[in-house]
């Protein structure tokens, strides 16, 4: 959901509690973007969730490293016995 959708409905809410300073800078900075704090907080926690998100799933690569990438993907797969002993191997997990 893109934070700009302006023909999402607004069905949900959200309640948060906060100290009076933090609520004063948030009031400050709303006004300085001539809009409500509702709005304010709303747009300002969209972007940082979607920069979160998008953090863990695009990554970008110059052409040549993404071709590197992508012949690396395509490879077929190959034995790695210390690898295999290691995942084989029992843990302090299989313990409990």
């Amino acid at each position: 959901m893109r934070s700009d959708d302006p023909t999402s409905s607004k069905t949900e809410r959200l309640n948060v509690r906060l100290s009076p300073r933090r609520r004063a800078l948030l009031e400050a900075a709303s006004k300085a973007e001539d809009t409500t704090i509702s709005e304010f907080v709303l747009t300002s926690a969209t972007r940082a969730a979607e920069t979160v998100l998008a953090d863990r799933r695009v990554f970008v690569l110059p052409p040549d490293r993404w071709e590197a990438f992508l012949a690396a993907l395509d490879r077929p797969e190959r034995e790695l016995p210390r690898l295999r002993k290691l995942l084989e191997s029992p843990t302090v997990l299989d313990e409990v």
